[in-house]
């Protein structure tokens, strides 16, 4: 499913702005961005919970909006909170089949289906209203997974967790969306938790889609430096194809050459990625350990500030051009980094995220 041109305004203020957005069949989409940036409205318009100002979205290449309510009951939603009924587990799961008048023995066998897919299978006859925030937002899910859906809408599903239940209840989402094979739309503002559960990333700003692609272009190639400061990442670096040899190419970023796993032809201009988290840092004239890393350049600390319960620290490699680390602060203060230290840094050509530029 897409959406064409698509107008949201308020009181004459216009808070979403989208000429174009494709939803993958099967995949996960996630939209990622600050809090008003114009996720959830967006989400409402693709789910057609809410109409457009202006715009179209179409399904299976035909213009819907929430008058077809044949295509709506095809759509079922995750929200932040559960919202659970009264009753026991398997009523809450059922219930949207029991609105769409399936029988009992049929009813019966999908919701155990759908509890056992989120971890939950033999809690039939439990109180829904007993239930932790991980546990109601696995029924909240399993109710919407056992409709069948065509489109599944996730908004900030796991906001309200901590961050240990977060990662871990993001790690089983993305398992299940990927095994269900559903198309869905998952709305939040943790980068993390997109690039966990995602196929496919577009980033919001003030209602924009500002930034669209897979997860590893997105958060390694940011588009601009809004984009890579929202992300916590750097901006690529610009270079050139020297050569290309059996999948790796030599780029030349400033005088700076750096391997990548690129079949990119000689003489391409290109965009360079690389994650501080790849980048490992070494004291100087130090025998490194043995690995497989193909880049080790030498440098000297430019800045070193704290993110965090890690420390981010810019590399001056020469010719202008920086490289940035993550690195833990027990590693900072062994390497006693400081800006003006030399350090050596290596990092493996996998780790490298090319694109024409």
């Amino acid at each position: 499913m897409r959406g064409q041109d698509l107008r949201v305004a308020y009181h004459g203020k216009t808070v979403l702005k989208v000429d174009s957005i494709s939803l993958p069949d099967g995949k996960t989409f996630s939209l990622l961005g600050a809090s008003g940036a114009g996720k959830s409205t967006l989400l409402r318009i693709l789910g057609l919970l809410e109409k457009t100002s202006s715009g179209r979205v179409f399904f299976d290449g035909e213009p819907a909006n929430r008058r077809h309510l044949a295509t709506r009951r095809t759509i079922a939603a995750v929200f932040q909170k559960p919202y659970l009924l009264r009753g026991t587990v398997a009523y809450n799961v059922g219930y949207g089949l029991q609105l769409h008048h399936v029988r009992s023995s049929e009813r019966t066998a999908r919701v155990a289906s759908a509890l056992t897919r989120v971890g939950l299978g033999g809690w039939e006859d439990r109180s829904a209203l007993t239930l932790s925030g991980g546990e109601a937002q696995r029924v909240a899910l399993a109710r919407a997974l056992v409709l069948q859906p065509r489109l599944l809408l996730l908004d900030e599903p796991l906001s309200y967790m901590d961050p240990l239940l977060k990662r871990q209840l993001s790690l089983e989402f993305a398992d299940i969306l990927a095994d269900e094979r559903i198309t869905a739309l998952y709305v939040t503002h943790d980068r993390d938790e997109a690039a966990v559960v995602a196929d496919r990333i577009g980033v919001m700003r003030d209602g924009r889609l500002v930034a669209e692609g897979e997860p590893e272009a997105v958060l390694s190639l940011p588009s601009d430096p809004w984009v890579a400061g929202f992300l916590g990442t750097v901006m690529p670096l610009e270079g050139f194809v020297e050569s290309s040899e059996h999948g790796v190419a030599r780029i030349d970023c400033g005088g700076v050459g750096i391997s990548a796993v690129s079949d990119l032809p000689s003489g391409t201009k290109v965009l360079v990625g690389i994650r501080p988290e790849d980048v490992l840092l070494f004291e100087p004239d130090v025998p490194l350990p043995r690995t497989s890393a193909r880049n080790r350049l030498d440098g000297t600390v430019a800045e070193i500030s704290r993110a965090g319960v890690t420390m981010d620290v810019a590399v001056d490699v020469g010719g202008g051009v920086r490289i940035s680390s993550t690195v833990t602060r027990s590693s900072a203060e062994s390497l006693a980094l400081a800006p003006g230290v030399a350090v050596a840094i290596v990092f493996k050509a996998t780790a490298v995220r090319v694109r024409p530029s």
